[in-house]
């Protein structure tokens, strides 16, 4: 941990000791008749100032421990120094790199899930009512019953909502993940994710794609159909190449961590971007796929759809970070950040060392790109469960891997590696599997520690998708966002009564 404590105190010796004579006194009328030459420290603004009107000055980029927060200081005070806390930090760390997360099936919700029920709807992000639920949220959910043949449309779907008939959960606290809004129904398809190394799993659907797509909060007619051909084609023509997979002498499935590793050499951060995760993966199944001996009609489908589909790889993305970091959930004395979730209304982060306990802020605005005919007026907060690969380092973590997303996102090359050098201050260590060419093949800023959030005043960050805040829309942009401090805020002063 850094020591920013005493940084005003020295600045000010530092600068006493410019302006006094050697038997100790301060010539005071020296500054007026002397050359002024000035340090500004914090507010830039008085340096473009000092610099508009030709005085030299240097600026100090320096904030506030804690932005200034006496409580937040003292907590600090109490966590650092802690060698327990680092120790357990650094097995957390351990377990992360260490962990192999494969993708060894697929099957459905309702039989695969722990907890689901026929009567559930889980959703991304923390848990939420459907009184405070946003459009996209309350759109995805609609088109979910509508696709379970429990309602016929959005009004039908909403009775039964309002009739207490419909109960809600977050993924996470069912061991899956869900993009954006995240609804996952019953009979949906899932793959399944084995962590390898510590015996875990996770779940997650299969990735539709862009636009009008239920995860962005469509349930068109075009929404149904698609839905309802990946569980009748997709699904079993995928679970049956993993089998023969299996059969021919992986014996365990499809290892994702390769894939994920290589695909950050090619020009993927695995999130926002996943052009090249995906080719590996059909480079992957095809021979698969071949030896399945499915129907013409359906290889070509198959094929023709995750061709199609840039963003398909991105579910396996986050299950893969989710089964990695489930292994280093619950360990004591663990400062480091786990989960971090939206439902479009909320901000949610989970802590190693607090196991189960949520903490929440509001869902900050997405700043990016819009598609043609959308304003910002249109814009949802952010939403989904897929900062779960920023929690990994990869995602806006990892966007120097990924100079063309800016393309996407908004902003210059520049911009992206900037983002993935700043991160390496608030986390604890790098990545032995994930590494970034444009730093020398540094390895990629892993585990978020809330102490070092706090401590810096530097959040997350995390590039994303941007859902049309009404129901039935669809996606209308992408760009960046950062959590609330808030949830950090929330999280440290809990970590710091318990431990």
């Amino acid at each position: 941990m850094s020591d920013w404590h005493g940084l005003p105190h020295r600045l000010s010796q530092k600068l006493s000791g410019l302006t006094a004579k050697k038997e100790g006194t301060v010539a005071i009328r020296d500054l007026f008749n002397a050359e002024l030459k000035a340090v500004n420290l914090g507010n830039a603004g008085f340096y473009d100032d000092l610099t508009g009107i030709k005085v030299p000055a240097v600026n100090l980029d320096w904030k506030p421990v804690a932005r200034g927060d006496a409580e937040l200081i003292s907590a600090l005070d109490k966590l650092t120094g802690r060698p327990e806390i680092d120790a357990a930090n650094q097995e957390a760390l351990k377990r992360i790199n260490s962990s192999q997360p494969v993708l060894v099936a697929v099957g459905i919700a309702r039989d695969i899930i722990p907890g689901m029920k026929d009567n559930m709807l889980l959703h991304a992000g923390p848990p939420i009512t459907w009184d405070r639920m946003s459009g996209p949220l309350r759109g995805a959910i609609a088109g979910a019953l509508i696709f379970e043949k429990k309602a016929d449309d959005y009004a039908s779907a909403e009775k039964l909502v309002s009739s207490g008939a419909i109960e809600f959960s977050p993924c996470h606290e069912h061991q899956a993940v869900g993009p954006m809004a995240g609804v996952v129904s019953p009979s949906m398809p899932v793959f399944i994710i084995e962590n390898k190394t510590y015996k875990n799993f996770a779940y997650v659907t299969m990735n539709e794609g862009l636009g009008k797509v239920l995860r962005f909060g469509a349930y068109g007619e075009e929404v149904i159909k698609r839905l309802n051909w990946m569980k009748d084609v997709l699904a079993p023509g995928i679970k049956k190449a993993i089998e023969i997979s299996s059969e021919s002498g992986l014996s365990h499935g499809i290892e994702l961590k390769p894939i994920m590793a290589q695909a950050l050499h090619m020009g993927d951060e695995v999130h926002n971007r996943n052009k090249a995760a995906t080719s590996l993966l059909i480079r992957t199944l095809l021979p698969y796929l071949v030896k399945a001996g499915l129907p013409e009609k359906d290889f070509y489908e198959i094929v023709t759809f995750i061709n199609s589909n840039d963003h398909f790889f991105l579910n396996l993305s986050m299950a893969a970070s989710k089964a990695i970091l489930e292994s280093a959930d619950g360990i004591e004395n663990c400062s480091l950040a786990v989960i971090m979730a939206r439902n479009g209304t909320e901000f949610g982060i989970k802590v190693s060392g607090l196991k189960g306990q949520w903490f929440t802020g509001p869902a900050g605005n997405i700043e990016g790109l819009l598609f043609p005919g959308y304003t910002e007026a249109d814009r949802n907060p952010d939403i989904g469960d897929s900062a779960i690969t920023e929690t990994l380092g990869l995602g806006g973590f990892s966007m120097a891997s990924a100079l063309a997303i800016v393309q996407f996102v908004g902003g210059v090359p520049e911009d992206a590696v900037n983002f993935s050098r700043k991160m390496y201050s608030i986390t604890v260590g790098e990545s032995t599997s994930f590494s970034i060419p444009i730093l020398d093949f540094r390895g990629s800023p892993t585990g978020i520690d809330i102490r070092k959030v706090i401590e810096t005043g530097i959040l997350p960050q995390i590039n994303t998708g941007i859902a049309h805040r009404e129901a039935g829309v669809g996606q209308v942009g992408a760009g960046l966002v950062n959590p609330p401090w808030e949830c950090f805020r929330s999280a440290l002063l809990a970590f710091a009564e318990k431990y």
